[in-house]
């Protein structure tokens, strides 16, 4: 595990563990201009992308801190995303509210596996986000085992997109993505396989939900992120579970921009959870999980 952040646990009310920078210092972004767009049409969201410094200043206002990423899609968009070593920088710059999780692009092979190492080693990254349909691969493929081992050897947790996604939705055939590939059943194996590798299922899995309440039962190392949605729409056995059994394993995330932590906490508070459960969900899992002190 990468030594201590600069953050101070006892300054921050939550920590996000979802958080997208979709544009670096050159300008470069995500997605290919009209993936984005066709994102924020269907999201309609009005959030502007925000530089990875832009973001540690939005989420000082809030005194939360923030896991900021952003996905390696490369060879099944034919565009390169914004740098992430810009990001990693951004986030030493912000080491006071910002956390920067690495990706790599599971189709390039070995390449992945030796970019995965560099990101931690050299660059600093703390964890790694994928996005199965956007990347356009099956994660219990083993195939894949090689990146999901070296990962495990380097002691960082993964967050893994699950169920439906925004990216490409309304649009002729989705993009081409197939949402198959977010089934949270995939990840069970990688798991299984890895019981090192700490596997975060991101977002309420619709509509594979269960499956997901399933996998975070069985396995120790499994965690939920309820990031995308917004509280009110959970579904009954995600609140039950968030607010007995699983609480443990439950992490607060937004997805900003498709969804504010502003919005997400409101509604959150609908739902009335004990103080203590709130505080764990919100901030106290991710400060276990990352291994965040201070």
């Amino acid at each position: 595990m990468n030594a201590p952040t600069g953050i101070d646990l006892s300054a921050v009310t939550a920590v996000d563990v979802h958080v997208h920078v979709q544009i670096d210092d050159s300008g470069r972004t995500a997605s290919p201009p009209a993936l984005t767009e066709a994102m924020a049409a269907y999201f309609g969201s009005s959030e502007k992308p925000r530089t990875v410094d832009e973001t540690a200043d939005y989420y000082r206002e809030r005194r939360m801190a923030a896991v900021v990423f952003t996905v390696d899609a490369t060879t099944n968009l034919g565009h390169a995303p914004n740098s992430i070593d810009d990001l990693a920088a951004g986030a030493r710059r912000n080491a006071d509210v910002l956390v920067a999780f690495g990706s790599v692009d599971p189709l390039q092979g070995e390449a992945a596996v030796e970019e995965a190492r560099r990101q931690v080693l050299e660059l600093g990254v703390r964890g790694f986000k994928f996005h199965p349909s956007v990347q356009a691969f099956d994660p219990s493929a083993e195939q894949f085992d090689p990146l999901w081992t070296q990962i495990e050897e380097l002691g960082v947790p993964i967050i893994v997109h699950t169920g439906q996604t925004g990216a490409g939705a309304g649009t002729p055939g989705g993009w081409g993505f197939r949402l198959s590939l977010s089934n949270p059943m995939l990840l069970d194996d990688v798991a299984a396989r890895h019981p090192r590798l700490q596997v975060i299922m991101a977002h309420p899995s619709v509509p594979w939900q269960d499956e997901a309440i399933s996998i975070a039962t069985h396995k120790s190392n499994t965690w939920i992120d309820l990031s995308g949605w917004s509280p009110k729409y959970f579904s009954p056995a995600l609140v039950r579970a968030a607010r007995t059994y699983l609480t443990q394993k439950m992490l607060f995330g937004s997805d900003l921009p498709a969804l504010t932590p502003d919005r997400w906490l409101n509604d959150f508070a609908l739902l009335e959870f004990p103080e203590d459960k709130t505080r764990m969900i919100l901030k106290d899992n991710a400060a276990r999980l990352l291994g965040l002190t201070g």
